[in-house]
């Protein structure tokens, strides 16, 4: 069997790296260089707290990767599990930090929801006036994305996988009603799959399959900031929901500082700046200045960038066969490197087994989206 995998990022690699540990013959294509989509613009988090039951799981499973792979991979990913700090503002919010609490410790999970006061024996410089509850686990926390992309570009290519880099895919073939190759790099491939894991390009991946897929890049900026107070390094990601800003240490007191608000269109992702506007800088140091007493106006900008999320309706993946011979894994809405490890496995059973059984995939079929669906909260 031979699968070709669009797309080399770190959803790529881990789908290539699990089908090859299959025994399937794979090539990748990626269009310029590898993990030069979003993969290398990620803030690099890790967490299982979720709002709904499938983004959990797809969290559990990756777990078990993350926490053993430099055994596995022999790349230390600076794999550092300081926590993940849900803030609430509003009381609505913080009941719904109870209820995803309940339903995380339902799965495993060990979050818990904390008081203001609890909150900031977490995080000392938080300003727990402005808060009513917040959530928080020690499980999660955040590593190094390139240095996990060549963990498993290693491995991948250890285990016979062919990776073509500065080789796009131009057109899908099919035959009838199946996905039978891809036209990349001016050469004509032969496939028994087709894999789309183009992050931000999915949609006109699919496209070339005659799939329609409502999948839309977004750009996200970040920041690296010396902050006014240094920022411990044992302090947890902490994001304040009702303003959705975010904040997590880097080394020495530095902070990367995030998040979204205003508006939010869809972008192109061959002509997006990929620079941070200082404009937006300002005002994410701000805001983080109005959740803790560490970004005060001597905050130093030190520099920053954009990258893109592939955002669905309801920030869930879509992870199926679509149609014959094309499998999408696709529109991860800004989780796709921490539900990597899972997702190259749920790739490599729907291409081998016909279906998923790591876990409940139904939630991440397309054809959700003509009817009622759930959507994560749990994002900025």
């Amino acid at each position: 069997m031979h699968a070709v995998v669009v797309g080399g990022g770190i959803v790529g690699l881990a789908s290539a790296h699990a089908l090859a540990e299959r025994d399937v013959r794979v090539t990748v294509c990626e269009k310029g260089s590898l993990g030069g989509g979003s993969t290398g613009r990620s803030a690099g988090g890790i967490r299982a707290q979720f709002s709904t039951p499938v983004n959990v799981e797809l969290s559990l499973v990756s777990f078990e990767t993350w926490d053993a792979f430099e055994e596995r991979f022999g790349v230390d990913i600076a794999h550092r599990r300081v926590g993940y700090l849900f803030l609430a503002r509003e009381e609505a919010t913080a009941e719904r930090l109870r209820e995803n609490v309940a339903m995380q410790n339902e799965r495993g999970v060990p979050s818990a929801f904390l008081t203001p006061e609890e909150a900031v024996e977490r995080c000392g410089g938080l300003r727990l006036e402005r808060f009513v509850g917040a959530s928080y686990s020690p499980k999660d926390g955040f590593a190094d994305p390139n240095l996990a992309l060549q963990g498993y570009a290693r491995a991948a290519r250890e285990a016979g996988v062919e990776i073509r880099t500065n080789a796009g895919v131009t057109g899908i073939r099919r035959d009838a009603e199946r996905v039978v190759g891809v036209e990349c790099d001016g050469e004509r491939f032969d496939a028994d799959r087709v894999v789309n894991a183009a992050g931000p390009w999915a949609r006109r991946v699919a496209r070339m399959a005659g799939v329609e897929l409502p999948v839309a890049p977004r750009r996200r900026q970040m920041a690296v900031v010396d902050p006014e107070r240094p920022v411990p390094e044992s302090d947890p990601f902490t994001i304040d929901l009702d303003t959705a800003s975010y904040f997590r240490p880097e080394r020495e007191g530095i902070a990367l500082v995030g998040g979204q608000w205003g508006e939010d269109p869809d972008t192109d992702p061959d002509r997006y700046r990929e620079g941070m506007e200082l404009e937006w800088a300002a005002d994410a140091v701000e805001r983080a200045g109005e959740s803790t007493t560490y970004f005060g106006p001597e905050t130093r900008i030190r520099r920053g960038w954009a990258g893109l999320y592939a955002v669905t309706p309801d920030n869930h993946p879509i992870v199926e066969e679509t149609v014959p011979g094309l499998v999408n894994a696709v529109g991860f809405s800004g989780h796709g490197f921490m539900h990597a490890p899972a997702t190259g496995k749920l790739v490599a059973e729907l291409v081998c087994d016909g279906e998923a059984s790591l876990v409940d995939a139904e939630p991440l079929r397309s054809d959700r989206f003509g009817s009622e669906v759930t959507t994560e909260r749990n994002v900025v």
